[in-house]
């Protein structure tokens, strides 16, 4: 009897622990012996190393956008006119009964010039939010992102532009727009350096 409760109650389980591949470091791991002076540099070494792994997962999502650019420093006022009716594919008549109002296109896409600079759109993670590869995406640095909001983000030194979500734990999470199921949401955990770089508040490409 005493046997087969030992039998029962000791040694390893068929399929006890911990599954491989699902800790910090995506595979298994083993136990070591370092001397006391050099603990602070293996854990190091270990924390970037599960970064890594981590970018790893989600680097095809990041689209990272490039080309950061400012606006000129002395920029011309423009006064285009601003028609009133719209022509899907036409030439609007030129008489001045049409014209609602003059409109300048940096003062339309600029709230303040000191804190906003242009990124290049990279992929294909957010074209059903109009933003298209080669597209200049208005940054503005001064606004403060709320859910909803579509951000230029940092993750671990890669940038990305998605929308600012929240996860059921509070964390934010990013998401992409884009149905077709090529790209997943990223959600941000404690072990990643995470920053958001500004609000993306508009965006322009030029066809020609």
């Amino acid at each position: 009897m005493s046997e087969q409760l030992e039998k029962k109650v000791g040694g390893k389980r068929p399929g006890a622990g911990r599954k491989p591949g699902s800790g910090l470091y995506q595979e298994s791991t083993t136990v070591m012996r370092v001397p006391v002076s050099q603990k602070a540099v293996v854990s190091d070494l270990l924390a970037a190393y599960a970064k890594k792994q981590q970018r790893q997962q989600y680097r095809y999502d990041l689209d990272s956008p490039q080309g950061f650019e400012q606006p000129g420093l002395h920029v011309q006022a423009l006064a285009l006119p601003l028609y009133q009716s719209k022509v899907p594919a036409g030439i609007p008549s030129p008489a001045d009964d049409h014209v609602d109002r003059r409109l300048d296109p940096n003062t339309y896409l600029i709230d303040k010039a000191d804190s906003t600079f242009f990124v290049t759109i990279q992929g294909e993670s957010m074209i059903e939010a109009g933003l298209m590869p080669g597209d200049k995406a208005v940054v503005d640095k001064a606004k403060v992102a709320v859910v909803g909001d579509i951000v230029l983000a940092m993750i671990d030194g890669e940038f990305t532009i998605k929308t600012l979500a929240k996860q059921p734990n509070g964390h934010p999470k990013l998401l992409p727009a884009n149905a077709s199921g090529k790209y997943q949401p990223i959600l941000i955990q404690g072990q990643m350096q995470f920053e958001i770089w500004g609000v993306v508040t508009g965006s322009f490409r030029r066809f020609r």
